[in-house]
């Protein structure tokens, strides 16, 4: 039985589909490749890993150490992280912590008995500017020494370079590019001396190779294969409508099953499970268990599209935000507000939305990125796509909840007449 995801990874009995991809990792990682896996936001990265991690764990060839550095700040709050989430590998293990004597020896024989968070404190003080490179070195050939071969997935790595790459200001700036440029040259360096004993996935919820373009920084990604994850076919999704309206006994019809993924456009699974959760908990307010096209028709409407749904898509926004910055963030939102308004931004608008911007910075010089760079990386991320010499939304909820959000009394700064529809800024 197929039981709801909610919002956190999911593994097991709860992962629906994705076979050939688990099978083109599991052959990267066997191969030694280092993979940098690719799509939009809520496509399931985190759960494809997580379950990858699991199915190699059973088969008993590899070890595997998994690591978040969303709440890192620099190199050493990752090679901390690295290496308490290493704690489980016990020949790693002992030598992560003979490479720490002197630190550990103040904490006596009472280290093995803190808390995870403890313990990384108490690692984290041994690192520092100076010496986090040969810190990370020798956690690496830790890695590399045991038994069997590491699976090392690195989660939001894209978040952590942001940081290094950019000041206050969320400005890239000399000193963070070269920040970023030695701790990418070090994780390359560590990538290609231990290739075959540590297989490197990463992923994040943001691009990272649109972000080293920005940078300047491009040839450090040369060490990873792009692994490109899709959205669910039709098909896919239907079949998990289907199957999660079998195991809490809720009669989807076939109709109201491609309905709801024809409303989605894009099905990424987050959001069909997402709408099946909510279209059940209004069923079952009702006391009913058979959905009507009424009942897709209102969810979508208030529940997806409604305050409900909102925390989910706004985290679309707040990546935005991270990324582009305050000078880049605004030109976005204009951009996307202007496509979900019209249902498409044509190609004679974008050079209007070029030569409005590329006036504003030269007048102002804030530092505004081209039209041109933004666009790739809307495109990149998954919130456009281009499609007739234009571009339009890859995802219809996406689009709907951002023209509810914004569109009212929205009026394009290239334009001075106001355009019905839409969503103000």
């Amino acid at each position: 039985m197929l039981r709801k995801g909610g919002s956190n990874w999911v593994e097991g009995d709860r992962f629906f589909d994705r076979g050939s991809e688990l099978v083109a990792l599991e052959e990267r990682v066997r191969d030694g490749i280092h993979t940098l896996l690719t799509a939009q936001r809520r496509m399931g990265k985190t759960s494809l890993v997580r379950e990858l991690l699991r199915r190699l764990a059973e088969g008993k060839e590899f070890e595997s150490v998994f690591i978040d550095l969303e709440a890192a700040a620099d190199p050493a709050d990752a090679i901390a992280e690295i290496c308490v989430q290493a704690r489980p590998l016990s020949g790693v293990w002992g030598r992560i912590k003979g490479s720490f004597a002197n630190i550990l020896k103040e904490a006596g024989e009472h280290f093995e008995e803190l808390a995870v968070a403890d313990m990384k404190v108490k690692l984290r003080a041994g690192i520092d500017a100076g010496n986090w490179p040969q810190r990370g070195d020798a956690v690496f050939a830790a890695l590399a020494s045991g038994d069997r071969p590491v699976v090392l997935a690195i989660d939001e790595l894209p978040i952590l370079v942001n940081r290094l790459l950019k000041d206050d200001r969320d400005r890239i700036t000399p000193q963070g590019k070269l920040a970023a440029d030695e701790f990418l040259s070090w994780l390359r360096k560590n990538g290609q001396n231990h290739r075959g004993r540590v297989s490197m996935i990463l992923s994040g919820s943001v691009g990272l190779e649109p972000l080293l373009e920005q940078a300047g920084l491009s040839a450090h990604a040369n060490i990873y294969s792009a692994h490109d994850f899709k959205p669910w076919s039709e098909e896919t999704a239907a079949s998990c409508l289907e199957a999660l309206a079998k195991s809490y006994r809720v009669g989807l019809s076939d109709g109201i099953r491609r309905d709801m993924c024809r409303r989605l456009r894009c099905c990424i699974p987050h959001h069909v499970q997402m709408f099946f959760d909510k279209l059940h908990d209004h069923l079952r307010r009702d006391d009913r268990l058979e959905a009507s096209p009424d009942d897709v028709e209102w969810v979508y409407a208030h529940e997806m599209l409604g305050v409900r749904g909102q925390a989910d898509l706004q985290h679309y926004e707040g990546r935005l935000r991270t990324i582009l910055g305050r000078a880049g963030y605004p030109v976005a939102l204009e951009l996307l507000t202007a496509t979900a308004v019209e249902g498409r931004l044509e190609g004679n608008a974008v050079d209007l939305y070029r030569a409005h911007y590329s006036a504003q910075e030269a007048d102002d010089g804030d530092g505004i990125p081209s039209v041109a760079d933004l666009l790739h990386v809307l495109q990149h991320d998954g919130y456009l796509e281009r499609q007739d010499g234009g571009y339009r939304f890859v995802s219809a909820l996406l689009e709907d909840w951002w023209r509810s959000r914004y569109g009212e009394n929205f009026v394009p700064v290239v334009d001075s007449e106001p355009r019905g529809g839409g969503a103000g800024r």
